[in-house]
C-alpha cells in the first residue's frame, strides 16, 4: 500500500509505459508532468529498461504537436493537461485519431473559462473534446486512476484508438489516498510487447516511406471517415477484456459500466466521476435503512456501449437521474443525459430493453467548479425522482431563484463515521500549514494500519489566503469525495481567523480544538469572540493553546509554524505513538528541506522539540465572558453588492449566494478589495515621518497601507 494522490498514481503508470513525454503545465495537472520530469532526472527507467524523455514544450498545442510527432515515429508517447490548455490540443487530437495512433492522455478535468475563470474541476473540458474521436475512460477514485491509467494503455495499443484518460480535477487529482500499488512486473504482464511491436512497425520511416497528411477531395473524404467504424466498434469489448485481464493479475474487478446497490432497485442514478463514489455511499447507507435505491458508474464514456450500458441496469428500475459535471447552454440535455435518453430509447425500439415501459428520465447538473457535492444532495436527487413532477434540467448543490432549477436539500442528513477520524486545519497561505498535513496524513497512511485521506482547499489568491486542511482516516476504506463537515478536531493557525470564520460550527460535541496564540493558557479565553466561547462550551470542546508564532520567530522561522502545528497535533490527537510521530515529523523534514541546508534541517527538528512542552490545555469555563464580539465582515457604508455578494464570499459562505446576486456576464464592480481588512500580520508597521523621504514605496509593499 502506497499513500499518494491522483496525480502521482497517474504519473506512475504514464512514466512507466511511455518513451516520450511532451508537457505543459498547467493548473492541476502539473504535478504528473514535474513527477515525469523528476523521474527522468534521477534516471528512473520505464518497463522496456530505458529513460523516457521528457521535454516540456511552449505551449499546449505544442505538447501535442510533439506528441503527434513522436506517435508517428512509432514512440511510446503521453501528455498531461486540462481545462483550456485540452481545448489548445484539439486540432492535434483530431489528427492523432485520425492517423489511429495509440496514446493515453492523462487529464485532470477542470472547469472552462466562461463568465470567469476556475481552475478547478468539473468535466467542461472533457466533455468539448469527445467529438475528437478519442476513447474516454474516466476515474472515480485515486485507486481507479493508476489502475485505469494502465487499463487505457493496454487498450489503445489493442485498439489503436487513442484514448483520453480523465479524473476529477482537484478533487482526485490532488486529494491523497492509501492505495494499492502494482508492481512493474504487473505491468509488464499487461501490456501486450506485440501490441508495442506493431506500433512501431507502423512508424514513419525512411526504410518504409509511405505518404500521410493528404488532402482529399470531395469524391473520397466521406469514404475515407467511415473506414474506422469496425475499430470503434470493437473498443468496448476490447476495454472489457483489458479489465478482465487486469482483474487476473492485480485482483480488482471492474466492466465498462459498474451497478452498485440493490438487485431490484426502483431508482438509480447514472454518473461518472469522483461524485459517482459520493452517491455509491449514500445509496449503501439508504439501502440499509430499507430502500431500493442504485447507481451506475460509467467507466468508458467514448465509445459509448449500449449493449453493456442496458445490461448493467437492473431490470426493476422506474426511475432514472442522469448527473453531469458540466453545462452546455442551448442543448436539451447534458451530455450523459441525452446518450442515456438515446440509449434506453434505441433499446426499447428495437425491443432490446429489459423494462416493460420506458422509465422516468431526468437529467441533472452537479458539481461545477468543484462545487461540493455531498450525501444530502444525492438524497435530494433520489427525492426528486418521487416528487409528483419530478424537475428535469435540475441543479444541485446551489440556490437558483431565477430559472428555480435548484433541488430543496435537507442539509442534516449525514452519514455517520463513528469509524472514521475526521481533523480540519485552517491555515494561512504560504504558512506551511498544507504542506504539514500533507506530510501528516502521509506518516498515518504509511506508519499505522489505517486507510488515509487528505483533502486541501485553497483560495484562488493562494499565499495570504485561507486554506483549509481536511484530514480522514481510520480502519474501513474511505469512500468519501467531499470535505468534512463533522470534525474531531479542529486547529486554528492564525488567531485573526476566529473573529471572521465560523470554523466551530464543524466540530464535534466532544472534539478538540487547538487554537495558536500569543496569549498564555491563562489568558487566551478572554481574547475569543463571545460566539467562539459559547460554541467551545456549547459542544464541550476540549481547548488547547499553543504560541507557535512565537517559537518560530525564536527560532527564525518567520512566519512558518506549520511544523511547530503539526506536533502538537499528533501530541494532542495521539493517533499514533508520540515517538513514532515525531521521527516521522523529522525524517519527512530532512526530505523537504535537506536540500537547503542543515542549518534549516537543524531549526525545524528544534521546532519539534519545542513544540512538545509549548501546548497548552485552557481550563474552560462554563458561562461567556468575552468583551469582544465578530465584527460585520464589512463596513455599513460598503455598496449593495460588496455586502450581498464580496462579504458572503470573504466569511467563507459563498456556497449561500443565489443565482439572481450574482452578475450574468462575470463583471464585477471595481475598488471593492478596500472592504477586505485580512488582518492577518503578526506585526503591524508603523510610519516615520523623521526618515520618510516620500517615495512612495511603502503602498506597495505594505498590506496595511
Amino acid at each position: 500500500m502506497v499513500t499518494i494522490d491522483g496525480n502521482k498514481a497517474a504519473a506512475y503508470v504514464a512514466h512507466a509505459t511511455s518513451e516520450v513525454i511532451a508537457i505543459y503545465p498547467i493548473t492541476p495537472s502539473s504535478p504528473m508532468g514535474e513527477i515525469s520530469d523528476d523521474k527522468s532526472a534521477r534516471g528512473e527507467k520505464n518497463i522496456w529498461g530505458t529513460i523516457p524523455s521528457v521535454a516540456e514544450m511552449q505551449s499546449e498545442g505544442g505538447a501535442s504537436g510533439a506528441v503527434h510527432g513522436a506517435l508517428a515515429t512509432g514512440a511510446m508517447t503521453t501528455t498531461f493537461t486540462a481545462s483550456q490548455g485540452l481545448l489548445l490540443m484539439i486540432p492535434n487530437m483530431y489528427k492523432i485519431a485520425g492517423e489511429m495512433l495509440p496514446t493515453v492522455f492523462h487529464v485532470t478535468a477542470r472547469s472552462l473559462a466562461c463568465q470567469a475563470l476556475s481552475i478547478f474541476g468539473d468535466h467542461s473540458d472533457v466533455m468539448a473534446c469527445r467529438q475528437t474521436g478519442f476513447a474516454m475512460l474516466c476515474s472515480c477514485s485515486v485507486q481507479e486512476v493508476m489502475d485505469f491509467a494502465l487499463i487505457a494503455q493496454q487498450s489503445t495499443l489493442a485498439s489503436r484508438i487513442p484514448f483520453m484518460h480523465f479524473f476529477d480535477g482537484f478533487r482526485t487529482s490532488h486529494e491523497i489516498q492509501k492505495v494499492e500499488q502494482f508492481t512493474f512486473d504487473d505491468i509488464r504482464a499487461m501490456i501486450d510487447d506485440k501490441l508495442v511491436a506493431a506500433h512501431k512497425s507502423r512508424a514513419l520511416s525512411p526504410d518504409n516511406p509511405m505518404l500521410g497528411g493528404t488532402a482529399q477531395n470531395p469524391d473520397v473524404y466521406f469514404q475515407g471517415r467511415e473506414t474506422v467504424n469496425k475499430y470503434y466498434q470493437a473498443v468496448g469489448p476490447i476495454v472489457q477484456e483489458t479489465m478482465d485481464k487486469f482483474a487476473k493479475i492485480v485482483g480488482r474487478q471492474y466492466h465498462l459500466f459498474d451497478y452498485v446497490g440493490a438487485k431490484d432497485a426502483d431508482k438509480v442514478i447514472i454518473i461518472m466521476g469522483s461524485g459517482a463514489d459520493t452517491v455509491h455511499e449514500t445509496v449503501e447507507y439508504l439501502n440499509s435503512k430499507g430502500q431500493k435505491l442504485g447507481v451506475l458508474k460509467i467507466r468508458l464514456f467514448r465509445p459509448f456501449s449500449t449493449k453493456d450500458f442496458i445490461a448493467a441496469l437492473p431490470k426493476t428500475v422506474k426511475k432514472i437521474a442522469v448527473l453531469d459535471r458540466t453545462k452546455e447552454p442551448g442543448a436539451i440535455g447534458e451530455p450523459i443525459y441525452i446518450d442515456v435518453r438515446t440509449a434506453i430509447g434505441e433499446a426499447m425500439a428495437e425491443k432490446k430493453s429489459p423494462f416493460e415501459k420506458y422509465p422516468l428520465i431526468v437529467g441533472g447538473r452537479y458539481g461545477l467548479g468543484s462545487k461540493e457535492f455531498t450525501p444530502a444532495m444525492v438524497k435530494a436527487v433520489f427525492d426528486n425522482l418521487d416528487a409528483a413532477n419530478p424537475k428535469n434540467g435540475f441543479t444541485v448543490g446551489i440556490i437558483d431563484d431565477v430559472s428555480n432549477t435548484s433541488l430543496d436539500v435537507d442539509q442534516s442528513f449525514n452519514i455517520p463515521s463513528d469509524n472514521l477520524f475526521a481533523a480540519m486545519f485552517y491555515g494561512l497561505g504560504s504558512d506551511g500549514t498544507v504542506g504539514a498535513n500533507h506530510n501528516s496524513i502521509m506518516i498515518i497512511g504509511e506508519k499505522t494500519a489505517n486507510y488515509a485521506q487528505g483533502y486541501f482547499v485553497y483560495d484562488s489568491k493562494k499565499a495570504g489566503a485561507i486554506t483549509i486542511s481536511h484530514l480522514r482516516f481510520g480502519k474501513d476504506p474511505i469512500q468519501r469525495p467531499y470535505l468534512i463537515r463533522r470534525a474531531d478536531f479542529v486547529a486554528c493557525h492564525n488567531p485573526s481567523f476566529l473573529e471572521k470564520y465560523d470554523m466551530l460550527s464543524s466540530a464535534k460535541d466532544g472534539g478538540t480544538f487547538l487554537l495558536t496564540s500569543s496569549h498564555d493558557k491563562d489568558h487566551v479565553w478572554d481574547t475569543l469572540p463571545q460566539e467562539v466561547q459559547k460554541q467551545i462550551i456549547d459542544k464541550k470542546l476540549k481547548f488547547y493553546v499553543m504560541d507557535a508564532i512565537s517559537l518560530a520567530q525564536e527560532l527564525g522561522l518567520g512566519a512558518r509554524i506549520n511544523v511547530i502545528m503539526q506536533t502538537a497535533f499528533f501530541k494532542i490527537s495521539n493517533v499514533i505513538p508520540l515517538d513514532i510521530a515525531l521521527g516521522s515529523i523529522k525524517d519527512a523534514i530532512y526530505k523537504s528541506y535537506g536540500k537547503k541546508g542543515e542549518k534549516i534541517v537543524a531549526m525545524n527538528n528544534a521546532a519539534v522539540d519545542g513544540a512538545l512542552s509549548r501546548v497548552y490545555e485552557v481550563k474552560v469555563p462554563d458561562k461567556v465572558t468575552s468583551k469582544i464580539k465578530m465584527p460585520p465582515v464589512v463596513s455599513d457604508d460598503a455598496p449593495d453588492f460588496v455586502k450581498d455578494v464580496t462579504a458572503t464570499i470573504m466569511s467563507q459562505h459563498g456556497d449561500q449566494i443565489p443565482v439572481s446576486k450574482m452578475p450574468i456576464d462575470g463583471k464585477f464592480p471595481t475598488g471593492t478589495t478596500q472592504y477586505e481588512k485580512r488582518n492577518i500580520a503578526v506585526k503591524i508597521p508603523a510610519w516615520e515621518p523623521n526618515v520618510c523621504i516620500q517615495c512612495g514605496l511603502c503602498s506597495l509593499v505594505c498590506p496595511h497601507d
